[in-house]
């Protein structure tokens, strides 16, 4: 076993293009460390629907850019299979180690397989090849990035030329391609034959943003930014004067892109801690809300004062905000979200009178919803122009949340002011999250096996009325690895992440409203079942 293990570490090392890399992997070799090596040869980072996403390192369970090539002459192969011979392929990257490589990687085997690529001028928001793709009349997107992920990681995105990200059967089919590769040496990748665009891409993206706000609205909120070390800034700060609203503060230990992420733990601002800078600039100004981006700028964060100091917005409850704001500007078309966000959302649409559709987690799915006018997930993700962007864009959230808080400060009012409204309207629909990170990725498999096996029959007792594997699909829902728990007034769902090596439980409940005045007891309640909720399915799942 050793003998084989030692033998493929070697043939990976023959052909890996990276002197940094080859460098890791011969320390390895050479110090024959077998925990590490089996580590890292214990199979291949799987192509799914992200992509790929990964620990940046040598090895194929790593990102790398022996990994990338493959997984570039993969899509190139299911292109050329679909007829797309010839056809463009558009290019983005963030700011993270190893993204720029990835990248002209990508663009050359692109090029060697006969099609054509394209690279924007710079790292830039995912939103921005969101757009390109579609803009240019491309066959395909790619963008490096992971997101939010820890700086050691990186990530590999692919989009089709309709401006959405890959959704099966069509992950399958890449991976095949990539399946069927046997050597890096079989992969042409030409020194040059593709281009780097200039910035009127993204001045074509910036243009597009004026769709977001209604014409003559109200611009007058004052915010404080952050990028958390990302692409984000230039951007946003764009946008913003382009439409007209006060120029941002930033947080300055945060506003320049960084790899290293040095001042947050994670660069995800749903991450405790991960706000804390922005917050004390806005105890030091005083504006009217925060606004942050992930460090690719596909996600939005809201705070806001919230009695004596600042506290960040739900996901669901800036989805409900747009939301409601768009239909208060008569947005028709429409709305949908993921199973794992609020039911607001189709409270609100029903009163509307809008179309309203439940997708699977990510926007992969909520973006082929057909007649999308907005669509949103928990996890800080929004689609408010689905015309221009069919993904979720940090950058055009911040424009629509900023509008909403410019016209509500017209009439000396806040955005807690508005979800308060909408919890005496809809019912206090209040959410909370159980999210376990592990090491050990059998834990989450342990864990969804126990509660299929025990299912809880009921939850902060609550008695569970109904409860769905939704590995079988449902009427509306193909299958997905999950589990969907329907309380009395309540609702809980379990899913391993998609991305990261977490088990994430999603709960709502929901509390009648007569009155504002009942809204401090409703709060109290909600936040004891919550609590109650998530202790009861802890000990279910046993994490």
């Amino acid at each position: 076993m050793t003998d084989d293990l030692m033998a493929r570490a070697r043939a990976w090392l023959a052909e890996d293009p990276d002197p940094e890399t080859r460098e890791e992997l011969a320390a390895l070799v050479d110090a024959e460390d077998v925990a590490e090596l089996t580590a890292r040869f214990s199979g291949t980072l799987q192509f799914g629907t992200a992509g790929l996403r990964g620990e940046l390192g040598a090895g194929p369970m790593r990102m790398n850019r022996s990994v990338v090539i493959r997984a570039a002459a993969g899509l190139a192969g299911y292109l050329k299979a679909k007829g797309e011979t010839g056809g463009l392929v558009v290019i983005g990257y963030d700011a993270r180690y190893k993204s720029a490589d990835f990248a002209r990687d990508t663009a050359a085997v692109m090029t060697g397989a006969g099609l054509k690529a394209v690279l924007l001028p710079r790292p830039l928001p995912t939103p921005v090849l969101a757009f390109a793709i579609r803009h240019l009349g491309a066959v395909a997107g790619v963008e490096v990035t992971a997101s939010h992920n820890p700086p050691r990681d990186n990530g590999y995105k692919v989009y089709l030329g309709d401006g959405s990200q890959i959704v099966p059967p069509a992950d399958a089919e890449i991976a095949a391609e990539i399946d069927a590769i046997a050597a890096l040496a079989d992969v042409p990748r030409p020194d040059s034959g593709w281009s780097v665009l200039d910035d009127a891409v993204l001045d074509a993206y910036l243009a597009r943003t004026d769709a977001v706000l209604a014409d003559g609205s109200a611009r007058g909120a004052r915010t404080v930014y952050t990028a958390m070390h990302g692409v984000g800034k230039d951007v946003l700060l764009a946008a913003f004067a382009r439409a007209g609203f006060p120029e941002p503060v930033l947080v300055a230990e945060q506003a320049e892109p960084d790899p290293a992420f040095p001042t947050v733990a994670f660069p995800n601002p749903e991450e405790p801690g991960a706000m804390d800078l922005a917050f004390a600039k806005a105890r030091e100004v005083e504006p009217d809300l925060i606004v942050a981006n992930d460090p690719d700028a596909d996600r939005c964060a809201v705070a806001v004062k919230d009695g004596a100091d600042w506290r960040m917005l739900r996901g669901d409850e800036v989805g409900a905000l747009l939301a409601a704001h768009l239909v208060a500007r008569g947005a028709r078309g429409t709305f949908a979200e993921s199973i794992v966000s609020s039911s607001l959302l189709g409270r609100i649409a029903e009163k509307a009178g809008l179309p309203y559709e439940e997708t699977l987690t990510g926007f992969k799915w909520i973006a082929r919803v057909e007649g999308l006018r907005y669509g949103y997930e928990e996890a800080l993700g929004y689609c408010v122009d689905p015309e221009g962007v069919r993904d979720k864009d940090g950058i055009t959230a911040a424009l629509l949340i900023t509008e909403l808080a410019s016209e509500l400060k017209e009439r000396g009012r806040t955005l807690l002011d508005l979800l308060d409204d909408l919890a005496v309207e809809h019912g206090l629909h209040a959410t909370d999250q159980l999210s376990v990170r592990v090491k050990d990725l059998s834990l989450i498999a342990d864990a969804m096996r126990r509660l299929r096996e025990q299912p809880p029959t009921e939850l902060a007792g609550l008695a569970i009325t109904r409860a769905e594997d939704l590995t079988r699909g449902t009427e509306t829902l193909p299958p997905t690895d999950g589990l969907r728990y329907t309380l009395d007034g309540a609702r809980v769902i379990v899913r391993p992440s998609g991305t990261e090596p977490k088990l994430k439980c999603y709960l709502e409940v929901v509390v009648p409203v007569a009155a504002h005045a009942g809204l401090p007891e409703a709060r109290a309640k909600a936040a004891d079942l919550l609590a109650t909720i998530k202790r009861d399915l802890s000990a279910a799942a046993g994490i």
